[in-house]
């Protein structure tokens, strides 16, 4: 049994493998573009409020949402928390970004590495298919 587990091991991952990794990926990726959406429309709100202020006299009562919890500030005093977490939602915006970035290229490393293609996106040719299937018969992994 022993030599049957190695035997497989040493072609490389299946593709049922390759097709789980490749789907974590994708997922890792939407989660993280699901993130940078939460943070931009937090940083529009941010921007709204800010530019509402703005326009207010500074002695003014205004109410702040902290962990569920409302408390009365001045306007003074809230303006300032709120220019300064707009500074930090920009900079976590632009890390987030280029994690993005980085995981699409590690996508596109992990589909040139495994030859994945998709159905649908690149027109396959009659005369091409032929060639490749007598030359690699399980590098291909095919996603819906």
């Amino acid at each position: 049994m022993a030599s049957n587990s190695k035997k497989k091991s040493d072609k490389g991952p299946t593709p049922e493998e390759i097709l789980t990794g490749f789907q974590n990926l994708r997922a890792e990726q939407r989660a993280l573009s699901g993130k940078l959406s939460e943070f931009e429309l937090d940083l529009n709100e941010h921007k709204m409020v800010i530019e509402t202020l703005k326009n207010v006299n500074e002695d003014r009562k205004c109410f702040r949402l902290i962990g569920g919890i409302l408390t009365e500030r001045k306007v003074k005093d809230v303006l300032p928390v709120l220019v300064t977490n707009q500074e930090k939602l920009k900079e976590f915006i632009e890390k987030l970004q280029e994690q993005i970035t980085k995981k699409g290229q590690e996508i596109n490393e992990y589909r040139e590495k495994h030859n994945i293609k998709f159905r649908g996106l690149e027109p396959t040719k009659q005369d091409e298919q032929p060639v490749a299937s007598t030359t690699e018969a399980r590098g291909n992994v095919l996603v819906s």
